[in-house]
């Protein structure tokens, strides 16, 4: 029990730092660039279902969480939100690049066109659901960003007071506080103190099956992904150290410190808590049958879980020759890894949403494959 706890409080620390390192950056971006950078994506639904869709079929969850922040600050679309999900397959990915690599990017290639599909279908077909998120947020980030862009306005036209203020710098205890902390996250992102252990498990097994020599690549390994992310976070720690007092306090401290942080560790923590436990008393293989009908439903309704660990037994049996490809679709369709528990966190009937528009995609998908293929 103590150590269900202990790997919940890493990875829930390793996935909070990292959407709040995104969430760090994309605030930055579009602060200094008066929201010129993305000013295009809201302008066109279908770029940002493909770029969700793209993002989603990066292997792991930083795609996802890439997405789920710009969804949260009002940039992308809900269809695009939808894409990234049915894309992404979280971990599993690299399970299938290991296990099964000659079908891994057959299953990556159909995932996207899929994505691309729903996303736009789903934009056309319920994209107000999106602007009723947006509108009905208690500080909406559609309208922040807009106030944040006539704020850069009202200072070219003279503002010397309000200029000022946004010029201003001083190391106080928030800035110090964010410093110390996002250095703590570095060090351990570099030192690999921080990682995804429900994969521990399958990332041994592939390798005992694909063990060609120890000069090989791991690409199981989420090593390359720690140096990535905490090479980003260099770059956001050097952009608190110049960024003026008003960024710092305004965007950074109030809106993603106090407003988001607290709410994406507790749901993360409190999800991954529950999944441990149940994960320990709960075989999920001795719910397999030869049913393939019953195990595409198994297959999507298991996916639905904010987890890679459950949806790996269906790579695992695939791989195994035990299951058919269309149970595979069905539970990458379903599934994304860990990229979803932010947004649950953020607003749960997007949640909800998106998942029940994944659910049945992925029986839809499955069964087609069961009479097609």
């Amino acid at each position: 029990m103590i150590e269900i706890f202990i790997d919940t409080l890493r990875n829930s620390i390793l996935i909070t730092g990292l959407v709040t390192v995104m969430m760090m950056m994309i605030e930055s971006l579009n602060i200094e660039s008066g929201g010129l950078i993305f000013k295009g994506l809201k302008n066109t639904k279908v770029g940002q279902v493909i770029i969700g869709a793209l993002l989603g079929s990066v292997p792991g969850c930083m795609g996802g969480f890439a997405t789920v922040s710009l969804y949260t600050h009002g940039l992308f679309s809900f269809g695009a939100l939808v894409a990234m999900m049915i894309a992404s397959s979280g971990d599993e990915a690299f399970v299938m690049l290991a296990m099964v690599p000659d079908k891994a990017l057959m299953v990556m290639t159909v995932l996207f066109v899929i994505a691309v599909v729903v996303g736009i279908v789903t934009d056309f077909v319920v994209g107000k659901l999106h602007r009723k998120h947006c509108s009905n947020k208690e500080h909406s980030e559609c309208g922040s960003h807009k106030s944040d862009c006539s704020e850069g306005f009202s200072i070219h036209e003279g503002d010397e007071h309000h200029e000022k203020e946004h010029k201003q710098r001083h190391f106080d205890w928030k800035r110090i506080v964010l410093l110390l902390g996002l250095g703590l996250f570095i060090a351990a992102l570099a030192s690999g103190h921080l990682g995804h252990e429900h994969a521990e498990g399958v990332h041994a097994h592939a390798e005992c099956c694909h063990d060609h020599g120890h000069g090989q690549i791991d690409l199981l390994s989420e090593d390359w992904m720690n140096i990535l992310f905490a090479g980003l976070s260099i770059i956001m720690l050097f952009a608190l150290m110049f960024s003026s007092d008003h960024f710092i306090h305004d965007h950074i401290w109030k809106h993603i410190v106090c407003r988001h942080v607290p709410s994406i560790f507790a749901w993360t923590f409190g999800v991954l808590l529950v999944i441990g436990f149940g994960m320990e008393y709960i075989d999920l293989g001795k719910w397999v049958s030869g049913n393939t009908a019953l195990m595409i439903l198994l297959a999507a309704a298991v996916g639905i879980i904010p987890e890679s660990g459950p949806n790996l037994i269906f790579i695992t049996l695939y791989a195994s020759g035990l299951v058919p490809f269309p149970v595979l679709l069905a539970s990458c369709i379903s599934q994304d890894g860990h990229a979803s528990i932010p947004l649950l966190a953020d607003s749960k009937k997007s949640f909800a949403g998106a998942k029940l528009i994944n659910f049945a995609v992925a029986l839809v998908a499955g069964y087609a494959a069961m009479l097609f293929i």
